[in-house]
């Protein structure tokens, strides 16, 4: 009797898997992978990828552009923009694509050539479907995003006209590779960590308290204190103040990540450069300039992947805490089944502004 309950009990499990990975196979055939020819490390990264997950010829888009982290927005419309758009146009997949994937050694940032109207790349190309369709914007500020909060929604185009973009990247090739391979083993355990800063009001700590209160309590740790939690195992989701808590001095979260993990932090700077720094920096202080590094002393979204994350989401440059990623609707979401691009673009409420999102679009929990 044991052997047929174990037997029906493996039977299921395979069941589930083989389903999984239909699932997956069916999303993958929804992206369109962006390798910038110019970069070694990029094409590296976008032959992994694309044998990663099968992805056909006309799914991989080349462009060729400088590596230089910072663009100006002539750089960006003709030498990224406009030869994504012919590549969706040629393939005829404007419709049928929802992920675009941009692999490190493609610029991240376009410099600002008026106030406020300078971007990620990333979330400046989350706007290519509406413009293929003859929308335009204000390139100062940012926009809202038709997405956000449509937590009973389904993802597709024409109801949502964006792409939802992701980029492979890390501080090394085999960083940005095994962010990916560890989606692989994903499965929907762990605890989502919540740090607050002490002593605050600001509604960032509103909605961390909020994500607590949304997910199960057998699957949160809420600090409230004004220490910063560390040294905490099976987490496999975080988000804190990172470098803005005062009470955080290391830029190491001694967090150990579950495969399929993912982070945020209210950090303005925290992807301001992908450039790994010296081993030796460490968090600084804003008024000792000789504690900075790429001109900021604060945290790197990418530690977060050199630790073991699988997605984080950061800034190029100051976001406002408004348009920042909303820890109460990323981790329920992600918890409840979204894949990792659904799940950090369902709780950006901004875009053509500065976030940039890191890991597998596909990524999700089992």
């Amino acid at each position: 009797m044991g052997s047929i309950k174990n037997m029906r009990a493996k039977a299921g499990g395979l069941l589930l898997l083989l389903l999984a990975a239909a699932a997956q196979a069916t999303d993958a055939s929804r992206i369109l992978l962006v390798r910038n020819d110019v970069s070694a490390l990029s094409r590296r990264l976008a032959n992994f990828y694309q044998q990663w997950h099968n992805l056909k010829p006309d799914q991989v888009c080349g462009v060729s552009v400088t590596e230089q982290e910072t663009v100006s927005w002539s750089v960006f419309e003709t030498q990224i923009a406009a030869p994504i758009r012919d590549c969706l146009a040629r393939s005829r997949r404007v419709e049928s694509t929802s992920y675009v994937v941009l692999t490190q050694g493609t610029p991240i940032r376009i410099q600002a050539a008026a106030k406020s109207d300078g971007a990620s790349v990333d979330s400046e190309l989350t706007l290519l479907y509406g413009q293929m369709r003859g929308s335009r914007h204000e390139r100062a500020g940012w926009i809202a995003n038709p997405f956000y909060r449509q937590k009973d929604q389904s993802f597709g185009h024409p109801r949502f006209p964006i792409y939802l973009v992701t980029r492979l990247a890390g501080y090394s090739f085999e960083d940005a590779r095994t962010a990916v391979e560890r989606c692989r083993g994903a499965r929907n355990r762990g605890k989502v960590v919540l740090d607050l800063k002490a002593d605050n009001d600001e509604e960032g700590n509103s909605w961390l308290r909020d994500a607590a209160i949304f997910l199960p309590a057998d699957r949160v740790v809420l600090d409230v204190t004004a220490r910063v939690l560390s040294g905490l195992s099976d987490v496999i989701g975080y988000a804190s103040w990172g470098s803005n808590d005062p009470a955080r001095k290391s830029r190491k979260s001694g967090l150990r990540w579950l495969p399929g993990a993912i982070a945020t932090e209210f950090v303005s700077t925290n992807a301001r450069t992908f450039r790994n720094p010296p081993y030796s920096w460490t968090l600084g202080d804003w008024k000792n300039p000789g504690s900075f590094f790429a001109g900021s002393p604060q945290s790197m979204m990418l530690d977060s992947v050199w630790e073991g994350a699988s997605g984080v989401s950061g800034h190029v440059d100051e976001p406002y805490l408004t348009a920042s990623t909303r820890p109460d609707v990323l981790f329920p979401a992600y918890l409840n089944g979204r894949n990792l691009a659904e799940s950090y673009y369902l709780a950006l409420p901004a875009l053509s502004w500065q976030t940039i999102v890191v890991g597998d679009p596909l990524c999700r929990l089992e």
